[in-house]
C-alpha cells in the first residue's frame, strides 16, 4: 500500500507539470520519499519532475510498455516510497490509451487540475463532468490553477458538488511560469534557477491549501516480469548525452543494463571523445539548437565515420539521426554540415511535422514507441520498414538502415522488446 494520485486535466496547458512538481517538492521537504511517473511518451517534463522529487521519473504507458510492465513499475515504487504521483497527459480522457485508462487499470485516485482564470460556476460543471464521465474511475478532488484571488477561489469552491473538494487554489503568478520552445518546456538542465523555482512552487502549494491534503493509499499488486536475457553481456555501448542528446527514457538505460551491457556516456558538445565501444547510440534531443557547435566538432564527426566504417552497430533516433545527415538547416535558415553518413538533408520547420505513437516491425522484432518532430528529412534512401500508428493515425515513420546503422525519427521504448534492441545493437 502506498498513497498515490494521478494528476489529470480537461486539456493540455492547465498546469499539470508545475502542480505535480509543486506537490512533489513539498512532500520531499517534509521528509517523504516521492516517486513520480509520467503518463505517455515525454522526455522534457520528466527532467523537471526528477529535480522536484530527487528520483528518476519513469513512463507509464499501456501501449508502449504494457499492463504488466506498468504494474511492475508501480509495485517497485510502492515498496520504497511514501507517495506516488502520476502526471497525466493531454486531457484526462484524450488518447487511446488515456490517462483515465491508466487510472482505472490501477485504481489510482484522480485529482483534476483546471486552469480557472477565465471561469466561475462553470468550473463546477467541468469538474463534475470529468468525475462522472466514466464509472470505473474515482476522482479525489480538484485543484484550481491561475485563480484571480480569494473571492474567485470561494466562487470556484461553491460551484463544486459536495463529493468533489477543492484541494487547493493556486493564484496566477507569471513569475512561476517556465519558458517553452518548440518541443515543450525548456530542459531542466538549462534553467540555473530551477531549484529556486521549485521551492517557490512548493511554497505556493502550501499557501494555497495543499499542505493539508493527504493522498489515499492504493494497493499495487506484484507483477513478475519475464527476466531479460543478458544478450549484450560483454558489450560496451557508447551513449551521447548532453543538452543536444538528452531524450533518454530511464527505462531504456535500465533495459540495456539488464541485457548485460556496460554503458559509457559522453558529451559531443563538450568535445568528449567517443568512448571505445561495441555499439553507439545517438538519442534524440535538440541538435538543431546546437548545430553550429556540433558542425565544428570534427573529432566527433570523424569518430562516427570510423565507427560506421568498422561495421559496428549504431542506433540514431530523431535528433541523433539529424546529426548523421549531410547537412542540417536550423530554424534561422542556417545550413550546417553534419557527419554525412545518411545521404540527404534535414530542415527545421516552423510547424509540427509528426506526433504519435508508433509500432515498428523491425527485422529484429517489433518495437513500440513514438515520434515528435519539427524537422523534415529529404533522402534518396528507401525505408527498411515504416511504423504503424496503433490508432490509425497518419504518423508512419521510416526506419533507414545503412550497413549496421539504424536511423529513424522513431523513439523506441526499449522495454517493449529488449531482445529486438539487443539484436539491433549487435547481439
Amino acid at each position: 500500500m502506498c498513497p498515490a494520485l494521478l494528476l489529470g486535466a480537461p486539456a493540455s496547458g492547465q498546469g499539470k507539470t508545475s502542480v505535480t512538481a509543486a506537490i512533489a517538492r513539498h512532500a520531499v521537504r517534509q521528509g517523504k520519499r516521492v516517486r513520480v511517473f509520467k503518463t505517455g511518451p515525454d522526455f522534457i517534463d520528466p527532467m523537471l519532475l526528477e529535480r522536484a522529487s530527487g528520483h528518476p521519473v519513469q513512463q507509464l504507458d499501456l501501449f508502449m510498455g504494457g499492463l504488466a510492465h506498468c504494474r511492475a513499475l508501480l509495485h517497485a515504487a510502492a515498496r520504497e516510497a511514501d507517495l506516488i504521483l502520476v502526471e497525466g497527459v493531454m486531457g484526462l480522457y484524450d488518447g487511446t490509451p488515456s490517462s483515465a485508462d491508466l487510472a482505472a487499470a490501477f485504481g489510482l485516485p484522480v485529482v483534476a487540475v483546471i486552469k480557472a482564470g477565465a471561469m466561475a460556476q462553470t468550473f463546477g460543471a467541468l469538474a463534475h463532468g470529468l468525475a462522472t464521465y466514466r464509472a470505473d474511475m474515482r476522482m479525489a478532488g480538484v485543484i484550481a490553477n491561475a485563480i484571480g484571488g480569494a473571492r474567485h477561489a470561494d466562487m470556484l469552491r461553491e460551484s463544486l458538488p459536495a463529493h468533489l473538494p477543492l484541494l487547493a487554489a493556486l493564484p496566477r503568478d507569471e513569475a512561476l511560469a517556465l519558458p517553452e520552445r518548440h518541443l515543450g518546456l525548456v530542459q531542466a538542465a538549462e534553467l540555473p534557477d530551477l531549484d529556486a523555482r521549485l521551492e517557490r512552487w512548493a511554497d505556493a502549494w502550501a499557501a494555497a491549501g495543499g499542505a493539508g491534503f493527504s493522498a489515499a493509499p492504493v494497493r499495487f499488486e506484484a507483477e513478475p516480469e519475464e527476466p531479460v536475457p543478458p544478450l549484450l553481456r560483454g558489450h560496451r555501448i557508447a551513449i551521447a548525452r548532453d543538452e543536444a542528446f538528452s531524450f533518454i527514457y530511464p527505462a531504456n538505460l535500465d533495459t540495456l543494463r539488464a541485457l548485460g551491457a556496460a554503458l559509457a556516456f559522453f558529451s559531443p558538445l563538450a568535445g568528449d571523445a567517443v568512448p571505445d565501444c561495441d555499439a553507439l547510440w545517438l538519442p534524440g534531443g535538440y541538435p538543431e539548437l546546437h548545430a553550429a557547435a556540433l558542425s565544428q566538432r570534427s573529432g566527433f564527426m570523424q569518430a562516427l565515420r570510423t565507427h560506421q566504417a568498422a561495421q559496428k552497430p549504431m542506433l540514431a533516433e530523431c535528433g541523433g539521426m539529424l546529426v548523421l545527415t549531410d547537412a542540417l538547416t536550423d530554424a534561422q535558415g542556417q545550413r550546417h554540415a553534419m557527419a554525412g553518413l545518411l545521404p540527404g538533408e534535414a530542415v527545421m520547420k516552423p510547424r509540427l511535422q509528426a506526433l504519435g505513437m508508433q509500432s515498428v516491425a523491425m527485422p529484429e522484432g517489433e518495437l513500440r514507441g513514438h515520434s515528435f518532430h519539427y524537422s523534415t528529412l529529404e533522402t534518396p534512401l528507401a525505408p527498411l520498414v515504416r511504423g504503424v500508428s496503433p490508432t490509425g493515425g497518419r504518423a508512419a515513420e521510416a526506419v533507414y538502415r545503412v550497413g549496421r546503422l539504424t536511423a529513424s525519427y522513431f523513439h523506441a521504448y526499449f522495454p517493449s522488446n529488449p531482445g529486438a534492441v539487443a539484436r539491433v545493437l549487435g547481439a
